[in-house]
């Protein structure tokens, strides 16, 4: 019983400490690359007493302004080659190698996933691993100095099986993977933790306006560079588009399920002024957390697609369009 308890407690800080310098830490991308391997997604089990749950002792801010966020994301670079995922884990190998890692709801209070990426360094020429990837602006171009279009930290690897992984109450690691590719298997993704709490946010601000959220679809997510090559050119994407640095969706709400806008604004009509009613909610929002700040417009319907809001987390607040 002594071993048991001493052994829960030793869990509750491990599992304390992790978190907040994972949160709190940040550098650049390992600069020892190494082939992607596949993982098996772990999970916690064992269990502290529920008189010293460490899910009662954790930092708010692990589960985002929102308090929705399901994910954090772990490298060598954020926990200064901590073996934060082994002592976790009880593998050897989690720090290094790329993985969805599943926590138990005892230690975390809820469904909550550690997700190790596989350094942006490992990315080689336009591929990672078998998925074709493509050029980032800052590859094929003179190096910018601003920090939000340098090339992505690292990627996730996505598989048919973590693909449903909740990274928060509404949205899975699938909803924002790039729509090409569809047999190749693991796909890569970047994605910001910054861009799901603000999404949570939105669909909190709607709710508290009135407008019923039950599924918000992100109908544009990352866009891998060569995929967003694609669409480059007059009235088409930027090409240094957001959706290339994991921290831009294209979204619209669909409670009935009929892949389209809804009526958000209950004028009988589905045009730009239901997407500029969550534009309504962006503003808002960033008005209550200017940490997450950035881009936001409205898009109307075309015979390809309905209306849709864009919404970033790019650093500044930036607006276009008829906005």
């Amino acid at each position: 019983m002594h071993h048991t308890k001493n052994r829960a407690l030793r869990w509750r800080a491990i599992a304390i400490s992790s978190l907040i310098a994972a949160i709190v830490l940040s550098g650049t991308a390992s600069a020892h690359p190494r082939p992607p391997v596949s993982v098996r997604p772990e999970t916690v089990t064992v269990s502290p007493p529920a008189a010293s749950s460490p899910a009662t002792l954790l930092p708010d801010s692990l589960f985002g302004a929102s308090g929705k966020l399901r994910f954090r994301l772990f490298s060598a670079s954020r926990l200064f080659a901590l073996p934060i995922l082994e002592r976790l884990f009880g593998d050897p190998a989690a720090d290094t190698r790329p993985g969805v890692y599943h926590a138990a709801e005892d230690i975390m209070g809820r469904p909550f996933a550690f997700i190790s990426m596989i350094p942006f360094t490992e990315k080689s020429g336009g591929k990672v691993g078998d998925y074709r990837v493509g050029f980032w602006p800052n590859e094929r171009h003179r190096r910018t100095t601003q920090e939000a279009y340098e090339n992505p930290e690292g990627f996730i690897e996505v598989t048919a099986d973590n693909q449903d992984t909740y990274v928060s109450e509404h949205f899975r690691l699938r909803d924002f993977l790039t729509h090409d590719q569809q047999d190749v298997w693991p796909k890569y993704l970047v994605l910001r933790e910054s861009l799901v709490d603000k999404l949570e946010l939105v669909i909190e601000d709607l709710a508290a306006h009135g407008v019923r959220v039950e599924h918000m679809v992100v109908m544009s997510g990352f866009r891998t560079p060569q995929y967003n090559a694609q669409g480059v050119g007059r009235g088409g994407r930027a090409r240094d588009s957001r959706h290339q640095f994991g921290d831009a969706a294209d979204v619209f709400v669909d409670n009935d399920g009929n892949g389209r806008m809804d009526d958000l604004n209950h004028d009988r009509r589905i045009d730009s002024r239901d997407a500029r009613v969550i534009l309504q909610a962006v503003e808002r929002v960033e008005r209550a957390h200017p940490e997450l700040a950035g881009g936001a417009s409205v898009y109307r319907a075309t015979r390809a697609h309905g209306p849709f809001a864009h919404v970033d987390t790019r650093g500044a607040r930036a607006r276009w369009g008829r906005s």
